[in-house]
């Protein structure tokens, strides 16, 4: 009884912002209690601030579990960090509720929506871009359209040549994100953020999300959100869990397997993680796994195979060997069984993680 009314004096004195706060967080774990060991870990972050210039969070979720949690000076756990193109799984996620909700079909074409903004004589490849083609980068140009010159994007977007017939040529394509997030505005009256905030953003205790949108108020879609590190492995977590959530299905799960897979090849070195095929605003990666990702190093992994999920936030300009560093020290450290609690493990790890914030 002492316990609780303790409890009770506490929520009195935070007020309920306190509670909500601690509700939201992803449950926390020792990683030995989840077959991770300490040491792999602090063998990771070790290896991270030494080989990738530079790093700014990391987060590791284990069978939906935080086990491992830091932050590079002057990072923070409470501080939202730029995500640049993993904005765009964000959106194409708002693409997925509005198809579940009959608003659209990947199927229809994107001239559907811009009968206003179409060229007076469209190409037929234009005429033949489809919601899939832009959810691929599919969409037939050739050369990324140069859009923050242009007085209204989407216009500049339709008018912009289609040399190739939309879905044969795979070309990365952030203004194709706008499209969808202009869509996305067009059936539902909102913005994508608007639209996301009761449908996935509350349910995951995600607050006070920030999109930067366009001169047209439209959230800009391929880049531009801002949320916390935490955030983004609850984001990875979801789709981990084929859109369940808290034991609501939020997302369908027929959605979550078609972004995640490959629909479109993008390359053939079995080296580079840009050259393991594109799924819905979403890269596929070596060893079964799936990434949403962003200039500079910001990272969703999710592994299906290993019941994990990694965060990352940076400033890099090689990515590649940010994720090498994730591949080479933590994917042998998933083990299938708990392991054995090490505190002096566990101790040299947090000391580690209590240097880097305050090393800078």
């Amino acid at each position: 009884m002492k316990s609780i009314l303790h409890f009770l004096l506490i929520l009195c004195l935070l007020g309920p912002g306190a509670l909500r706060a601690e509700e939201s967080q992803l449950p926390r774990a020792t990683p030995e209690s989840q077959g991770v060991s300490s040491k792999a870990i602090q063998d990771y972050i070790q290896t991270a601030d030494r080989e990738v210039n530079s790093m700014h969070s990391f987060m590791l979720v284990r069978h939906g579990k935080v086990v491992a949690e830091a932050w590079w000076a002057p990072e923070s756990a409470e501080k939202p960090h730029i995500l640049w193109s993993l904005s765009k799984s964000f959106t194409s996620t708002a693409v997925g509720f509005a198809v579940a909700e009959g608003k659209l079909s990947i199927d229809d074409p994107v001239l559907k929506f811009f009968p206003d903004d179409a060229p007076e004589n469209p190409s037929a490849n234009l005429k033949a871009m489809r919601v899939r083609d832009l959810l691929t980068m599919n969409t037939g140009h050739q050369d990324e359209l140069n859009w923050r010159e242009q007085a209204d994007w989407a216009k500049a977007f339709l008018a912009h040549p289609v040399p190739h017939k939309p879905g044969t040529h795979f070309r990365y394509n952030t203004p194709a994100t706008y499209m969808l997030s202009a869509i996305v505005q067009k059936v539902t009256g909102q913005t994508v953020l608007d639209y996301l905030t009761p449908r996935l953003f509350e349910p995951l205790g995600i607050e006070k999300p920030v999109w930067e949108t366009s001169p047209q108020g439209i959230s800009i879609g391929g880049y531009g959100l801002y949320l916390r590190t935490e955030d983004i492995a609850k984001f990875g977590q979801l789709y981990l869990q084929k859109g369940m959530w808290n034991g609501e299905q939020l997302i369908p799960k027929a959605w979550i397997d078609m972004a995640t897979s490959k629909q479109v090849s993008n390359g053939s070195s079995l080296e580079s993680d840009w050259d393991q095929g594109y799924g819905f605003q979403f890269w596929r990666c070596r060893h079964g796994a799936f990434r949403g990702d962003g200039k500079d190093g910001q990272f969703c992994i999710v592994l299906p195979e290993q019941d994990a999920v990694v965060a990352i936030t940076a400033h890099t300009g090689n990515m590649q060997a940010e994720l090498n560093v994730v591949w080479d020290k933590l994917l042998p450290a998933f083990g299938d069984q708990a392991l054995a609690d090490d505190p002096k493990a566990r101790e040299a790890l947090e000391k580690t993680i209590a240097e880097l914030k305050s090393s800078r």
